[in-house]
């Protein structure tokens, strides 16, 4: 699909993978609506691509619903949207002091993670599905939606986590072949372990990033999020893929813990 000349709504589009992949799309000629709870940071990347910022909740239907609005009104059709807003969360089932997983923890990784995602997806499809056909295939956008590799192959402590990931995960086909009466694609990128701010900086971050990289496969190197926004972009502007998982992850397979 052709993404010069659309619109596009990148959720967690303030830092890390959601920015990468909003300056990629901008520069692909896409105007952007970067949704974020992060105003500050938030308003600085729509400055910096020539987009647009609206301070969102994913969790939040009136919020993304905002969004979504400020996107298919931004001028150019609305064609893409993709779900990078998360948050990490480690703890056991049990604890080894014997405390269950706390259950309010739980819930919010599965609704900022799993139903957030849901949330953008399906009020973006309905918006795109308002649009002409891009082509004569009769398509009209695409959703690349942001799992893990965690939600595949979870360490310990990572049961909130993985579950959440999981879950994006498994709504892939379903999800593509429910959008496709309206021409709309929708894939899933399972990222591995990528460089981004929140593992910070510093000697201490720097020989933790390294444990990281110890099963990586090749290169022998964290990803890096422009990396995975080239794969956002390759996955929109190439038309036959649709209802797939991508790993994105240099070979890794986790251990344990």
């Amino acid at each position: 699909m052709e993404l010069n000349g659309t619109a596009a709504i990148v959720s967690g589009g303030a830092s890390g993978l959601g920015e990468a992949t909003a300056r990629e799309l901008a520069a692909a000629g896409c105007r952007v609506v970067v949704a974020d709870l992060n105003e500050q940071m938030g308003q600085v990347v729509a400055d910096k691509i020539g987009g647009l910022f609206v301070m969102t909740d994913v969790r939040d239907e009136q919020s993304l619903q905002a969004a979504v609005d400020a996107a298919a009104s931004a001028g150019p059709p609305l064609r893409t949207a993709v779900s990078c807003a998360g948050i990490g969360w480690a703890a056991r089932t049990v604890s080894r002091e014997g405390a269950p997983h706390e259950l309010a923890a739980y819930r919010k990784v599965i609704d900022i993670n799993l139903v957030g995602t849901f949330n953008l997806m399906r009020l973006s499809a309905a918006a795109i599905a308002r649009t002409d056909p891009a082509d004569a295939d009769g398509q009209r956008g695409v959703i690349i939606n942001t799992a893990s590799v965690a939600g595949i192959e979870g360490q310990t402590g990572q049961v909130a986590y993985s579950a959440s990931k999981g879950g994006i995960i498994g709504m892939t086909v379903p999800a593509a072949r429910d959008l496709a009466a309206i021409g709309v694609r929708v894939n899933t990128i399972c990222p591995g372990i990528i460089d981004t701010p929140i593992y910070g900086s510093g000697p201490a971050s720097e020989d933790f990033k390294a444990q990281l990289v110890a099963p990586v496969v090749f290169p022998k190197r964290m990803g890096a999020a422009a990396e995975f926004a080239q794969l956002v972009r390759a996955l929109i502007e190439n038309d036959y893929m649709n209802a797939e998982v991508i790993r994105f992850d240099g070979g890794i397979r986790f251990q344990p813990k």
